[in-house]
């Protein structure tokens, strides 16, 4: 009986998982088609590869993007396992199917001409959010992403840098084709827009709360949170200063936007409770973000052991 929702809990969040990918996908690919591709400017990961090749060789970009991302995800099928990778494959065939669409839809309509700054701001904040969508609910567009995720599994560094040190090359190499250093340093305007937008969404995707709660009901309120809000409470025993009676309070995380659920329980129980609400730069454990680090080295170990 208790598999049941459990499945239906998971299905659930699989596909709202798929739906929100899709989206930045969409997101990026609108900033690739109609901002960067029209206007020469180049991109860092396999849209720039593939951008290059498309002006220099006449290959369709949407080409080139699905077989060196094919080739990648070879190698990174063992390090991030199969569901990234499912989801990563998943992102590849409709970024391939959405780049034809959108250069049907818009035809010879070319955006932002004669203004290369701004398509490159704009087109930067397309790709940027598009990719830190994807990232947030454990996909990818495929490309450099790939490799920043790879990096980010075991280490915790901030995925835009990842990305940014990869593409810096990339964006370098494009002179070979357009012979245009304004070019070049357009293409790395976008490249910290969209480094920009990568970490400020996937950031705002993690950000949680902490509640410090004083109220005569505590177990009644706590009750509630646990049932309603699916958050965990600790009861900390304490003493008013000022007062000298013996208190209660609940220290409750939770995620950025469960906090007005949670303020609306607390009215509900107790609404002369004390409540502080603050924001926290990162919550581990069960229920919110997992811990990176490096694997022991198995070598270090057998010398502790033996002595």
């Amino acid at each position: 009986m208790d598999s049941k929702p459990f499945n239906r809990a998971g299905i659930g969040t699989l596909i709202k998982d798929y739906a929100i990918i899709t989206f930045g996908l969409l997101v990026c690919s609108i900033g690739w088609v109609v901002f960067m591709l029209p206007n020469h400017i180049t991109q860092g990961g396999m849209p720039g590869v593939s951008s290059v090749l498309e002006w220099g060789l006449n290959i369709p970009v949407q080409y080139t993007y699905f077989v060196l991302n094919a080739i990648l995800l070879a190698f990174a099928l063992k390090i991030l396992g199969p569901r990234f990778c499912i989801k990563t494959i998943y992102a590849v065939g409709a970024v391939t199917l959405f780049i034809p669409i959108l250069r049907a839809f818009m035809g010879t309509t070319h955006l932002l001409d004669g203004q290369p700054f701004l398509a490159a701001v704009l087109g930067g904040a397309f790709m940027g959010s598009g990719v830190g969508l994807c990232l947030s609910h454990g996909g990818s567009s495929g490309g450099t992403d790939v490799v920043a995720a790879m990096v980010n599994k075991y280490h915790d560094i901030s995925l835009g840098h990842i990305i940014l040190m990869v593409d810096v090359v990339i964006i370098a190499s494009s002179y070979v084709v357009l012979k245009d250093w304004n070019q070049v340093i357009y293409g790395y305007v976008e490249l910290f827009a969209a480094s920009f937008c990568v970490d400020h969404v996937v950031n705002l995707t993690r950000q949680s709360v902490q509640f410090f709660i004083i109220s005569d009901h505590h177990e009644e309120l706590s009750q509630l949170i646990n049932e309603q809000a699916k958050r965990g409470c600790t009861i900390i025993d304490g003493r008013g200063s000022y007062s000298g009676n013996h208190v209660h309070m609940l220290f409750v995380l939770a995620k950025q936007r469960e906090a007005s659920h949670i303020f609306q329980l607390i009215n509900q129980v107790d609404p002369k409770a004390f409540v502080s609400q603050s924001a926290v730069i990162g919550v581990y454990g069960e229920g919110f973000d997992h811990f990176k680090g490096v694997k022991k080295d198995k070598n270090i170990d057998n010398t502790k052991e033996e002595n």
